[in-house]
């Protein structure tokens, strides 16, 4: 069976000129890696038409190119119209498209107070499809929409990645996308996460069992602080895979802490929620984040009860009730002040189990004694405490994503 390639396409000047940071591409590359497809390219087109049309052109290219943005009401929407151009088809009307989003556009006409027929163009143009193609649903007005042409496949999604991501799960449902992979071979995925080895280290033990060939991929990423190995077994590839990944379960024993997709703060959580647990949180130089990290995740509200965002001193003392003296003679940024503020979480906000982190995350405020990157986080459950030191390299950014993650490491390994 062939091995299918795709092209992932992201639409829009505000991400060709940096005012906006893609977060659809590498959601999608995994999506169609995980689907036994090749993506081959990921790239980022400004609105302008001729750039637009060369770059969807060689998309067409691959079994599926996959396009996101542009699909609005607006003159500079123009993915849909670029799409039946460089397919060599016709723009034609849907009517049940128009009615499904005169529906909506009816809604937020009378929402806002504006006369329906301000919206009639959009609804228009957002109801042109290429002639042969289909839509899969509504993301507000922007409709998902496939093309079939000339055994290739191309889809069309918004460009917010919350929607992109909704209607995502419409075209895996398609009856086009199931015809493409019926074509394609189905690897087998899996994926293996350590914490605390270092990249290299993986790599090294990876080039020792022999690494990839013989119907193994293997790619080795470091990201806040983990280590992710994807290995994609395809046909010939078990014996191989299977040696693989049981010398890397076998050496990072210890540090292999999943071999699926949840994030840590879902591990987190889970954690506690099977104890019973109620966690709560103390941050200063992080600001949130971790707070952040923990409500992203579906359900976290029953587990998760809130934090205290404690930057100043007075904040420290009055908030989470961290003693004067032990500001005055060790500092905020110190591991006796982040153990008093884990356990003044915990108190102030009935919790059981708890997460503080201080520190200093620069560019400035560094000395010799306590410099730029210095972090200190304490963590806590019924019946024991930790409370440990940190120096993480980087810039502002680097250390506070990096203070996160640790954090909530330290607890799911206390857990």
């Amino acid at each position: 069976m062939a091995r299918a390639r795709a092209v992932v396409v992201l639409t829009g000047s505000e991400l060709s000129r940096g005012d906006k940071t893609d977060a659809n591409g590498a959601f999608l590359a995994r999506e169609l890696t995980s689907l036994g497809l090749e993506p081959s390219r990921i790239m980022i087109v400004g609105d302008d038409p001729a750039e637009l049309e060369a770059a969807v052109r060689e998309g067409l290219e691959a079994e599926l190119c996959v396009l996101s943005g542009g699909l609005g009401p607006t003159h500079d929407d123009r993915t849909v119209e670029t799409l039946a151009r460089a397919a060599g088809r016709e723009l034609r009307i849907d009517a049940d498209l128009v009615r499904q989003i005169e529906e909506v556009s009816r809604a937020v006409a009378e929402r806002l107070g504006r006369p329906y027929a301000d919206f009639t163009p959009g609804v228009h143009k957002q109801a042109s499809l290429p002639d042969g193609a289909v839509a899969l649903g509504l993301a507000g007005t922007a409709p998902a929409v496939l093309l079939e042409c000339d055994g290739r496949l191309a889809v069309a999604l918004p460009g917010p990645p919350n929607e992109l991501r909704r209607l995502w799960q419409r075209v895996l449902e398609s009856d086009g996308l199931q015809r493409l992979l019926a074509r394609v071979e189905q690897p087998r995925h899996r994926v293996l996460r350590f914490f605390g080895p270092s990249e290299s280290a993986v790599a090294r033990v990876l080039e020792e069992t022999g690494g990839e060939g013989e119907g193994l991929e293997v790619t080795v990423c470091a990201h806040d602080l983990e280590i992710r190995v994807d290995l994609l077994e395809r046909p010939g590839g078990k014996e191989r895979t299977a040696h693989v990944a049981e010398a890397l379960r076998a050496h990072f024993a210890a540090d292999l802490f999943a071999e699926d997709e949840r994030p840590v703060a879902e591990i987190v959580l889970d954690r506690c929620r099977t104890l019973g647990l109620r966690l709560a949180t103390a941050e200063s130089c992080t600001g949130g984040l971790v707070g952040a990290r923990l409500t992203d995740a579906a359900g976290a509200s029953d587990v998760y009860v809130g934090g205290v965002i404690a930057y100043s001193n007075e904040v420290k003392e009055r908030r989470l009730g961290v003693p004067a003296d032990v500001l005055a003679r060790h500092g905020a940024v110190s591991a006796e002040a982040a153990q008093a503020m884990a356990e003044g979480a915990r108190d102030a906000l009935d919790a059981d189990a708890a997460i503080a982190v201080t520190g200093i995350a620069g560019p400035e405020g560094g000395t010799p004694e306590k410099p730029v990157g210095l972090v200190f986080i304490s963590v806590l459950v019924p019946g024991r405490e930790e409370t440990e030191r940190f120096v993480f390299s980087g810039d502002r950014e680097a250390v506070r994503a990096r203070a996160t993650a640790q954090s909530l490491h330290a607890l799911r390994r206390l857990l």
